[in-house]
């Protein structure tokens, strides 16, 4: 399993997270994206549809055609679209996340000591990568 680290300083959530759901559609990857938060889910969803050169299309879990959606909104992190990559929306940790290939935690200054624990927390699992990001003007860098 690789967990990515994703500090948001910059930007919020629904811009960061596009970015990110178009690099996983171009890896021929599907993607949920989890957030405890519904009106967060739906600025998501708003910024998926609406990013600029295209749009990501996405659907909601629990409407119909959930298991065709590339980028599925749930509050839980359970794929019913079938999807290896998880984004946690909402800084987060869940230990769902291990059934899944890759995900990433995204974190601002509310949910950073959070991000810390689940960094330290991980930090000994043999099956576990981890990689640290920060955004620096308009791009992201590896910390760590």
């Amino acid at each position: 399993m690789r967990v990515d680290f994703y500090q948001l300083s910059r930007d919020p959530v629904e811009v960061a997270l596009p970015l990110l759901a178009r690099a996983t559609l171009n890896a021929g990857e599907r993607m949920l994206v989890v957030s405890q938060d519904p009106a967060q889910l739906a600025r998501i969803g708003e910024g998926l549809w609406s990013l600029a050169e295209t749009f990501l299309a996405n659907g909601r879990a629990g409407e119909p055609h959930e298991d065709r959606q590339p980028i599925l909104l749930s509050e839980k992190a359970e794929a019913a679209n079938g999807a290896r990559f998880l984004a946690l929306a909402d800084g987060q940790w869940r230990e769902e996340a291990a059934a899944f290939a890759r995900t990433f935690l995204l974190f601002d200054d509310r949910t950073v000591d959070g991000a810390r624990g689940v960094w330290r927390q991980l930090r000994d699992r043999q099956d576990t990568e981890r990689h640290f990001w920060k955004q620096d003007g308009g791009r992201w860098v590896e910390a760590g």
